[in-house]
């Protein structure tokens, strides 16, 4: 049963002849059809039949069965183009907006032998861990779809979960991928910025560091490991990409130096963070597991002012939203979220002597968990400081009372 097997496993048959490309686009829509009209998880849905003939053209080619997503189906974050369907950035005004040609993150994948089903459903402009627009709606949880799939990538969360498809794509500026990945039982990955190249096409991208980067959403991390192979590396339109030495399907450790990896629990950050009543007894669970197989887990006692750290990131995102904004001619948009909003309104007046503090708190900060990534292999925190919430509301108006 296709439904029984990881990506990986997947990959081996398809590439074997045990599972056709057709076969799999049939278990795709079969899977959509049951699934997305509760979960709205996938939306601008291309035809069967055109994903179909794409896949017959796929098979034809003999040496295509070497390349690393042969035949997998895809759905692809409402932030990049795909040919032929629209980009809206969950904004009804672009519910027309047509992609000429693919991103490149796009075709990386589809070089690889990705098949396109569609885009995953975002908050707007990615804003925000609930994924809710005005455009196509709220989307819901496939283990509870009562409650939110978390954000910004919550389209993919819920489309990786239900089966619709084996992996995902996402973007993570401040846990875009990971939230969302935490709230439906997977794995979230937000690469260092550069390592998966992005279209630089506005001016912003050229006068702001790096903050939010494409990543991917997983069941596994073996098969994430082949999605990242498959579009990381440096790309000649992205200025800021760079080279990986290795790749991750090569990475491994040995039982003894498994043994040696020593990780750093941060909890509640001393205390400066509040989380909904359960998360951290959870997460202390699994480090406890971790314990039991001889991995060393530290409580880590450490000085990082998240005030500062919230005034330096929020000044910088701030700033960055509402710089995108007005090179988009949506500064006066009266129909953009709440997030949007606040965003646009708290960026407005910020001068490049906030900006310049805020790079030298960030500096400062970075400076700070570098230490600490000297004493430990891993940080670890919980993804989210809540369980997943009503979908029908917009955000927590408060944590555990």
């Amino acid at each position: 049963m296709i439904s029984d097997i990881s990506l990986q496993e997947t990959v081996k048959k398809t590439k074997l002849g045990e599972i056709s490309p057709i076969d799999l686009i049939e278990y795709s829509y079969e899977k959509i059809e049951k699934n997305n009209p509760s979960l709205n998880a996938i939306v601008s849905l291309k035809d069967k039949d055109l994903v179909t003939k794409e896949a017959e053209s796929l098979i034809k080619k003999g040496d295509n069965k070497q390349k690393l997503l042969y035949g997998i189906p895809l759905a692809i974050k409402d932030l990049f183009d795909v040919k032929d369907l629209p980009t809206t950035y969950g904004l009804s005004i672009f519910k027309n907006n047509i992609a000429k040609k693919n991103s490149i993150l796009v075709d990386r994948l589809v070089n690889q032998g990705g098949l396109i089903l569609g885009k995953t459903n975002i908050p707007e402009l990615a804003l925000g861990s609930h994924t809710k627009n005005i455009l196509f709606g709220a989307t819901s949880n496939f283990f509870d779809e009562g409650m939110s799939a978390g954000g910004s990538s919550g389209g993919a969360a819920s489309a990786v979960a239900s089966s619709m498809i084996p992996i995902a794509d996402g973007s993570d500026m401040m846990g875009s991928c990971r939230n969302p990945a935490a709230f439906s039982n997977l794995y979230g990955f937000r690469p260092t910025p550069g390592l998966i190249p992005e279209d630089r096409i506005m001016k912003i991208d050229e006068q702001f560091p790096l903050l939010s980067t494409p990543g991917c959403l997983a069941k596994t991390p073996g098969d994430m490991s082949i999605f990242l192979d498959a579009v990381c590396g440096k790309h000649s339109m992205d200025p800021f990409s760079f080279d990986m030495d290795g790749s991750f399907r090569g990475a491994s450790f040995s039982e003894n130096e498994f043994s040696k990896m020593r990780i750093g629990w941060l909890g509640d950050m001393n205390g400066r963070y509040v989380f909904e009543d359960g998360i951290l007894d959870l997460c202390e669970e699994i480090l406890k597991q971790l314990e039991d197989n001889s991995l060393l887990v530290d409580d880590v006692s450490q000085d990082i002012d998240t005030n500062l750290l919230w005034e330096a990131w929020m000044t910088l995102r701030s700033r960055n939203v509402y710089l995108y904004l007005a090179e988009s001619n949506l500064q006066d948009d009266e129909n953009l979220s709440i997030g949007a909003q606040y965003e646009l309104s708290n960026g407005k007046n910020i001068s490049n002597d906030d900006l310049n503090r805020s790079m030298i708190m960030r500096s400062e900060l970075t400076k700070k968990i570098d230490y600490l990534f000297g004493e430990y292999d891993f940080l670890a925190m919980p993804s989210a400081q809540f369980f997943p919430l009503d979908k029908n509301i917009d955000y927590p108006n408060k944590i555990s009372g």
